[in-house]
């Protein structure tokens, strides 16, 4: 669960960007500019960050402020799933990543998928649709959803397309031996949840 401070931060933010999108007067986009800046001391003080670096993420976000979408995908094989490991930290997620404008929900995770793993899929079912914030990942910047897509495996295994620069090993794990997890990405329980939703094709997709 994020934290309170995080939760003020974030809807700070969101007022500020909101308003710096709609204001034209001075006096406004000065208030507006304020409120960005007391949500930017907040939460580089909380997270022990360089504020220059939370003011620089947050001047990049104009328009009207929506969550980020996150997409995963979910793919299973002989009461295994598939899991690639990420570079950045050395542990194991499912494939995925942020959604690009453009694309469907379902493209982009087909999309991520074999960027990171080399395998074509078709995505067949929405198991889960979860609000980061309320499952227990780390502090982000942002407001994100998160959508976890089962699919289908429809190719032979290829090498992993060039864009996908992120990931350096793919492999099957079966529910009692899941490596040591990305946290930022997915946790033990939406993996244990993924497998019962996949064990039952008439359950619903889980949302908060």
């Amino acid at each position: 669960m994020d934290p309170k401070w995080l939760k003020w931060g974030l809807r700070l933010q969101a007022v500020a960007q909101n308003g710096l999108s709609y204001a034209h007067g001075p006096y406004d986009i000065e208030r507006y500019e304020l409120i960005r800046s007391i949500a930017t001391e907040m939460m580089s003080e909380q997270a022990h960050a360089d504020p220059e670096i939370v003011r620089d993420i947050y001047t990049l976000e104009t328009g009207y402020a929506t969550p980020k979408i996150d997409v995963r995908g979910a793919i299973f094989a002989d009461s295994s799933i598939l899991l690639v490991k990420e570079k950045a930290d050395g542990c194991w997620t499912l494939p995925g990543g942020w959604a690009e404008i453009g694309e469907s929900p379902s493209e982009a995770v087909e999309r991520e998928v074999f960027e990171e793993s080399g395998y074509r899929v078709l995505a067949s079912r929405l198991l889960a649709l979860y609000d980061r914030g309320k499952h227990p990942h780390p502090p982000a910047p942002y407001h994100i959803y998160k959508l976890f897509f089962e699919c289908e495996i429809i190719g032979e295994p290829s090498t992993p397309s060039p864009d996908g620069i992120e990931t350096d090993a793919v492999e099957f794990f079966p529910s009692g031996r899941i490596p040591n997890l990305s946290i930022p990405r997915v946790t033990p329980d939406e993996i244990r949840r993924l497998f019962q939703l996949h064990a039952d094709p008439q359950a619903p997709t889980d949302f908060d």
